[in-house]
Parts: structure tokens; sequence; C-alpha cells
């Protein structure tokens, strides 16, 4: 289980969004940039914009804006950075030309996000 409630949160919210394919990997003892990344694929651009739209909104309702966000427009690959925690939504055809789970191979995977990932 994730330690961080921000994980939860953005798992939960990509969930209910239609997301797949989620990945939680723990990278805090491999790099710094932050303690988690959440990886997960959407099945159009469209739907990957509107994703990171809905986790702005929840996170913002909760007093959580982003650090940085890019790839919005393009909605290919948008990542939103709330400090300890980096989303990733990538379109399927992206996420299997970037493969950042076996550049970040090293990471722990995490289960027990909601719905057994």
């Amino acid at each position: 289980m994730a330690q961080d409630p921000i994980v939860e949160l953005i798992s939960n919210t990509i969930l209910e969004e239609k997301a797949e394919d989620l990945t939680v990997l723990d990278v805090a003892k491999i790099t710094i940039l932050a303690d988690y990344f959440i990886i997960a694929s959407g099945k159009s651009t469209l739907h990957v914009r509107s994703m990171a739209e809905q986790v702005e909104k929840v996170l913002k309702e909760k007093g959580l804006e982003p650090l940085r966000k890019e790839g919005q427009q393009e909605g290919k690959w948008v990542i939103l950075d709330y400090n300890s925690v980096i989303l990733h939504l990538f379109r399927q055809e992206e996420r299997e030309y970037y493969k950042l789970e076996d550049l970040w191979g090293d990471a722990r995977k995490l289960t027990g996000v909601r719905s057994g990932i």
C-alpha cells in the first residue's frame, strides 16, 4: 500500500476515468525527482487529457496544485508533478515506445492501491 495519500487519490481518480494498465513505482531510493511515479495509459489523446484535467480538478479541491505540468496540449504524454508524486499519462503507443517501467526497472512496484494493482 502506498504511504503517500496523494498516490491513492490520483490512482483512484484516474481509475474512475477508465485509465488502463495502472502502475505505481516507488522511486524514492533511486532518484531525487520524486518518491512515486504513477504511470497509466489512455485510449486516445482526448482520454489522456481528460484524465489529467480530472486529476487536477480533484487535487485542486484538496488544495494541491501541480508544481509543473507538461504535454496537456498534445495529449500523447502528460506529466503532472506533485512534488513527491509524478503522474505520467500516456497514449498506449507512446507508453510502449518510451517504456518508463523498463527505464525505472529497479523501482519497487506498489500493490494494494485500489483494484489490486
